[in-house]
């Protein structure tokens, strides 16, 4: 079986977001296989999840700092990219791995990402339940909060995930995290404090400096294709993705009404 590996490169936040639901859309129709997509960042920029509150984040700092916000069509809390590799993985709910509900789902496409990090060196483990004690109540940023299947180093979060389901099929989005920006993240997050920051996530560099992001996306592919038992072969977007894209950016992603709709 053949599924589908797109590089993006970097793109602005907003148009991220739009390829990324542009996918969703044409992997539900059957007009693309499961497509794994990887993508970085052009500056700082911040993700809301599509039922956070707005006001977690400080806007006008962000607004000043031309930091664009944004929110994502996935649930879960915020991200600071910019330092991270981003993926998404779009697919329909088939068997034998997505077809058994979101947890089952997730924990399959947690298991390629573990194997990747374990074969780049890093002891990384995969959380089986959620950790509620360690993290700040109500804690606006995605990466101080460990739930089911998300993977961590030295019990510290370098994998943020969530997910978007449809009847047909879904959307997951993930950050990986390689290097922390903590005093950014204490002037974005309103409810933010550097030591719950260093104690509840990590980056990638911290343990390997000199980490390709290549090598990663590299190991990455190679996990997928022995997990799922599939060829990922190097594609791009399809002319009627690129075109949906665009739609999406410009009446979705970049009107406050949606980035403020919470």
């Amino acid at each position: 079986m053949v599924w589908r590996l797109i590089d993006s490169g970097t793109c602005d936040a907003y148009m991220n977001m739009a390829i990324d639901e542009a996918i969703a859309i044409s992997v539900r129709q059957e007009l693309a296989p499961p497509t794994l997509r990887f993508y970085q960042w052009q500056g700082p920029s911040v993700t809301l999840g599509c039922y956070q509150r707005s006001e977690e984040v400080d806007l006008l700092y962000c607004e000043k700092s031309n930091i664009p916000v944004v929110r994502r069509p996935t649930g879960g809390r915020a991200i600071l990219h910019g330092e991270d590799l981003t993926y998404s993985f779009s697919s329909k709910n088939t068997p034998p791995y997505f077809s058994e509900g979101l947890l089952k789902t997730y924990n399959h496409i947690s298991a390629a990402f573990l194997e990747a990090l374990k074969n780049l060196g890093f002891h990384a483990v995969m959380k089986t339940r959620k950790e509620k004690g360690r993290v700040l109540t109500g804690s606006s940023i995605c990466f101080q909060s460990v739930s089911f299947g998300e993977i961590t180093i030295e019990n510290k979060k370098i994998i943020g995930s969530a997910q978007k389901r449809w009847p047909d099929g879904f959307l997951q989005q993930g950050s990986i995290l390689l290097r922390l920006n903590t005093d950014e993240m204490l002037r974005v997050f309103r409810d933010s404090r550097a030591e719950e920051i260093a104690s509840s996530m990590t980056g990638l560099y911290h343990y390997q400096p000199s980490l390709d992001t290549e090598r990663l996306k590299e190991n990455i592919q190679n996990a997928f294709e022995e997990t799922f038992g599939v060829e990922l072969k190097v594609s791009s977007l399809t002319e009627e993705e690129y075109s949906l894209a665009i739609k999406l950016c410009n009446e979705k992603y970049t009107q406050q009404e949606w980035t403020l709709s919470r």
